[in-house]
């Protein structure tokens, strides 16, 4: 593993642990000439899952795009990192018991929304605004009224 500050390739491994649903291995490792740490990720390479675009086009499943996506939901908000990690970790594990290998970007963005909103009303919202594509301070009005009316 090459180190991401100085691309030494000699590093050794600190620490293992597995996720909860054990598809991904996290190892903090230390560089052996600079001596800083780092973290990685090791998983299983599955055979990639498509997801149908609102204008059908496929696109494969990254797991990456999803993290970008709930962390820019939840900037500045008390959300740790690890549970955001888990959500993406809890979708990708869905998707590897359904039967087949496509599903829907609206059905992926139902499955984020209702994790976000157990975790971050906020969060929920702001995403809810940009994967609902609001076009007025009207709809998310409503929104938030639907939100209220839960508690």
């Amino acid at each position: 593993m090459k180190c991401p500050y100085c691309e030494c390739k000699e590093t050794k491994v600190i620490d293992s642990r597995e996720s909860q649903n054990g598809l991904t291995t996290r190892r903090r490792r230390e560089c052996l000439s600079c001596g800083k740490r780092f973290t990685t990720y090791e998983k299983i390479e599955q055979i990639p899952y498509m997801v149908i675009k609102k204008d059908g086009k496929r696109q494969s499943f990254d797991s990456e795009k999803l993290l970008r996506g709930l962390l820019k939901a939840c900037e500045k908000r008390p959300v740790p990192v690890s549970e955001l990690e888990e959500i993406v970790e809890e979708i990708e594990s869905s998707l590897q018991e359904r039967p087949g290998k496509e599903i829907s970007a609206s059905e992926v963005g139902q499955i984020v929304m209702n994790k976000l909103k157990k975790l971050d009303k906020v969060a929920y919202v702001r995403f809810a605004s940009v994967y609902r594509e609001f076009k007025d301070v009207l709809e998310f009005k409503q929104e938030l009224e639907r939100l209220l009316k839960e508690k």
